[in-house]
């Protein structure tokens, strides 16, 4: 490391000393955790590698908060544990030394590489040593407090997003369940005014029509260099609405394939994910879909923003009823898709449910994108502001 390299490429006003290296077991004392087991019940919080576990009747730490970092298995991703406290025999908990800021030092732990220190050949572990050993730089306490303070209140600001994006996508889950009838009913539990109508049993095929597609020879470059065309594969459908892919194709490529046009609904029919959910999205814009995926097209009186979201309020059953089993890739069995039974309102009613979890759906995209932009505009900190 150059001198010049002793200092970070962002500082706070008034701050000009260079930084000292140290190692980490000089700033802070690195505990181990315990077994549990023997405690009773009571108000402590237990922690393992990934968060907190249960409450028992005693702490390891009473008065001083601390920095967890995994022993085995989970080693790279250290938090701040508030006292009282006990953790796990997986889980370290270093506690800071006298005039060393604990904020600043979580900072530390985040920007260390802690896999490279991985002594195992199978599950990761970490030693003591290894971290006490870690070369890490250090600036003066009053610059330790103004970084720590810094970053403390950019996690506030992280914690208040994150809880505002979870407490919408709860809200959103129950609505679903709310506003879609139950097995066995007709009409939801919530509705809204001037609706009164049982929902009508009809087929899907009675209200769509359907599509696939095929993957574009990959040997033949012209195919797919400089493509602009949408192409759908199952590693793209990952939220609701889909507006890009990974590979674009060309017009070559797209030539014996069918350009299906916004608000399709696309279905991912044969993968991997389909162990754990059924993904479907509405397409923003025209797109081509390769063979593992399925388009649904709804026409005259189906609402496409309706059937998109009763496709996700009854995901988990519909995996369950059409799910394949036996079979060398996960995959569902679509053909019986298209001629399952649904409950469906009035093309109005269904515009109406429709919208308003398209705008649910747009909130809970603008919180995403806000609490995605603080997390990347707190890693770039972390690199700018440390040595």
């Amino acid at each position: 490391m150059t001198e010049q390299a002793k200092v970070p490429a962002i500082r706070f006003a008034g701050f000009t000393d260079p930084w000292e290296q140290r190692k980490l077991g000089e700033i802070v004392d690195v505990c181990s955790g315990r077994d549990y087991k023997h405690l009773s019940k009571g108000p402590i919080p237990v922690y393992g590698t990934g968060g907190y576990m249960t409450s028992v009747s005693e702490g390891l730490s009473y008065e001083e908060d601390a920095i967890g970092i995994g022993r085995k298995g989970t080693i790279d991703h250290p938090y701040r544990l508030n006292a009282p406290f006990w953790t796990v025999d997986t889980l370290f908990y270093s506690l800071p030394n006298q005039g060393i800021d604990l904020d600043f030092t979580l900072c530390v732990f985040l920007n260390v590489d802690w896999k490279s220190k991985d002594e195992s050949t199978g599950l990761p572990s970490l030693s003591k040593q290894a971290i006490n050993e870690t070369k890490i730089w250090v600036p003066s306490g009053a610059e330790q407090r103004a970084i720590g303070a810094f970053f403390s209140r950019l996690d506030d600001l992280i914690t208040l997003h994150q809880r505002k994006y979870d407490k919408l996508v709860i809200f959103k889950k129950s609505m679903l369940e709310k506003m879609f009838p139950k097995d066995g009913e007709s009409v939801p539990e919530i509705r809204f005014a001037g609706f009164t109508d049982p929902w009508e049993q009809r087929k899907l095929s009675e209200v769509a029509t359907f599509g696939g597609g095929h993957t574009p020879p990959m040997a033949d470059p012209d195919n797919y260099e400089d493509g602009y065309v949408l192409w759908v594969t199952s590693q793209d459908v990952k939220s609701n609405y889909l507006d890009r892919t990974t590979t674009q194709i060309t017009e070559k490529g797209a030539k014996e394939l069918t350009l299906y046009p916004a608000g399709s609904l696309v279905m991912v029919t044969r993968s991997g994910i389909l162990r754990h959910t059924l993904p479907v999205a509405e397409l923003r814009k025209p797109s081509t879909v390769n063979q593992d995926i399925r388009v649904i097209l709804p026409q005259g009186e189906c609402c496409g923003e309706w059937l998109l979201q009763f496709f996700i309020s009854h995901n988990k059953e519909l995996l369950l009823e059409f799910g394949k089993t036996g079979t060398t890739v996960e995959s569902v069995d679509f053909g019986k898709i298209k001629d399952m039974l649904l409950y469906m309102p009035s093309t109005v009613e269904q515009q109406q449910i429709g919208d308003f979890f398209a705008k649910l759906d747009s909130l809970i995209t603008l919180h995403q994108r806000k609490l995605e932009l603080l997390q990347d505009i707190k890693k770039s900190l972390l690199d700018k502001m440390f040595v």
